[in-house]
């Protein structure tokens, strides 16, 4: 059983593949939308998994989970508006969705995935 490890640091790997499952660590709003709305920063921690997806071989088309925190619940449904454009029509996967402190006092939203590499 190989376990590859992406971006490994002191407390966290980027990503841990295993088994063609890749686990993402939390992502959270780049600098540069960090102080913006739910909206802006929604959009910006999307893009960040987009990214990460695509540097380990896999896409929105292959999420199996995602955990969303959210920093207020009246959060949600702008969150989701964001959320529904950004997944793929028929690619939805299983979701929680929970309220939680965030890391940061100017983040409104972490999300945690997991999806399959395409070609594991």
């Amino acid at each position: 059983m190989t376990i590859q490890r992406h971006d490994t640091k002191t407390r966290m790997s980027r990503a841990v593949i295993h088994n063609g499952v890749a686990y993402l660590c939390g992502q959270v709003a780049g600098p540069e939308a960090r102080h913006g709305d739910i909206t802006e920063q929604t959009e910006s921690m999307l893009s960040r998994v987009d990214g990460l997806l695509e540097e380990i071989g896999s896409d929105r088309e292959h999420l199996l989970s995602a955990t969303i925190y959210l920093k207020e619940g009246h959060d949600f449904a702008a969150m989701n508006a964001v959320w529904d454009a950004w997944v793929p029509e028929g690619h939805a996967p299983a979701r929680t969705c929970v309220c939680a402190p965030m890391p940061a006092d100017e983040l409104r939203v972490e999300i945690t995935v997991t999806a399959l590499v395409k070609d594991a």
